[in-house]
């Protein structure tokens, strides 16, 4: 293995154990010591890799963008699409509420990760419209009157609010198994956009709402390449 190849793998378990560190803290953060010694490697060694603890979460934020990125790039039937949109948050909720959660503490409070900021919203956008992509054709195949723009945010409000309650250690005691209420929650989104039936679909109105959707996410990419962190 390359020099190259060997500081990628190296950088790569750094990523996964950090991360599973921070998983097991419950507070969002570890220190650079521990890491280094689950690791065993010295301390030093992880500054080859990251500058700061901060860039370090960042770099674990965007990687976890990255996967679902390449999840959500299966090309399959559409409603399969639309259940791994919706599991993605559920499926690991304690990790998509955390991840989120250091986001925006270090976006509100950071400076000098513009780069690694822009990066992570370049991939965040790939995805959103790639997710686009999926919604209107499963919403056209349901010959639903909903929009595009309607249906993503009911996505995203199942998904959180889905991963906030299978996360909270006080409700879980009276969620039964957590298994088939992630079931539920899936099957209530597939199932919502036949609640809007259209006899007769305006496909240039649903293509209008996705582009323009398409669009706004283009204009905010230039506003965040032109943002400092």
């Amino acid at each position: 293995m390359s020099r190259q190849h060997q500081f990628k793998a190296r950088e790569e378990n750094i990523l996964a154990m950090a991360e599973q560190l921070l998983l097991e803290s419950g507070d969002g953060d570890i220190t650079l010591d521990s890491l280094a010694d689950q690791l065993d490697l010295a301390k030093g060694t992880l500054y080859k890799h990251f500058s700061s603890k901060d860039e370090l979460y960042l770099r674990i934020i965007i990687r976890y963008e990255e996967q679902l990125f390449e999840i959500n790039q299966i090309d399959d039937c559409p409603s399969a699409g639309i259940a791994r949109l919706i599991f993605q948050q559920l499926l690991n909720p304690q990790k998509a509420m955390l991840l989120n959660q250091i986001e925006e503490r270090l976006a509100a409070s950071v400076t000098g990760l513009n780069r690694l900021f822009g990066e992570l919203y370049d991939i965040r956008r790939q995805r959103m419209k790639r997710m686009l992509d999926i919604i209107s054709i499963y919403l056209k195949d349901q010959n639903s009157s909903m929009s595009t723009r309607d249906y993503l945010s009911t996505i995203w409000a199942m998904g959180q609010g889905g991963a906030g309650l299978l996360n909270s250690s006080f409700y879980q005691r009276y969620l039964g198994r957590r298994d088939t209420l992630r079931y539920v929650f899936v099957q209530q989104m597939l199932e919502l956009p036949s609640h809007y039936p259209a006899t007769d679909i305006d496909e240039n109105t649903l293509d209008e709402d996705m582009q323009e959707l398409v669009e706004q996410i283009d204009t905010e990419s230039e506003v965040h390449r032109n943002t400092h962190y």
